[in-house]
């Protein structure tokens, strides 16, 4: 599943203990989460910090036991990281390139990344390979966002007029400029679209 939403992992926590926080099975916790969602470092690492701070809260670990639960889970994501289980370039590029497929711009991708805990040089390294794999990928989340919800040419031509300052609204609110949004509303048709992400100057 392409979420890694740590509000999921709700029902582990229910049965914290003192032996629930050793490194089996932080590490247990850690691989059955990046099986249902993927992940980055920083997720995984929220969701292993969160079953800590309710061991605390509800007084199964004193605060003095705390910190070091906090080093066996470091330790437990340096091994997935060692492993290949937990990975932040390879999840920064699936979730841009899933984020252009759904319509999303490249300052969007960039804001969701970071929000996910991918550091600067690695949001930037997601963009360089979306690029690389994807000519002109914010032309194409934008295409992609009118297919979706049904804007400028792919809606029937007698509503497009009426229509054209809301389509625009659309694209502005999701991110794209000004110039990229016209050219994707205004376009004639889809097949218009297609030439656009052919030109390589366009």
């Amino acid at each position: 599943m392409d979420d890694d939403d740590t509000t999921h992992m709700s029902g582990p926590d229910d049965a914290v203990t003192p032996a629930t926080l050793d490194a089996a099975s932080l590490e247990r916790a850690a691989v059955e989460y990046l099986a249902r969602y993927a992940a980055s470092r920083a997720a995984v690492a929220r969701v292993l910090e969160r079953r800590i701070a309710m061991a605390v809260r509800r007084g199964v670990l004193a605060e003095a036991g705390a910190e070091a639960a906090h080093e066996t889970a470091r330790r437990v994501l340096d091994k997935l990281a060692g492993l290949g289980l937990l990975d932040d370039a390879r999840f920064a590029e699936g979730r841009a390139r899933s984020l252009v497929a759904r319509g999303r711009s490249t300052a969007a991708i960039k804001a969701t990344l970071r929000d996910k805990g991918i550091d600067a040089g690695g949001v930037a390294r997601a963009l360089d390979t979306l690029e690389a794999e994807t000519p002109h990928p914010e032309r194409t989340a934008a295409i992609n966002l009118a297919r979706r919800r049904r804007l400028g040419p792919f809606r029937p031509d007698a509503e497009r007029a009426a229509r054209r300052d809301k389509d625009l609204a659309v694209l502005a609110r999701a991110g794209f400029p000004r110039d990229l949004s016209c050219r994707v509303i205004d376009a004639p048709d889809p097949e218009a679209l297609r030439a656009l992400l052919a030109d390589p100057d366009g």
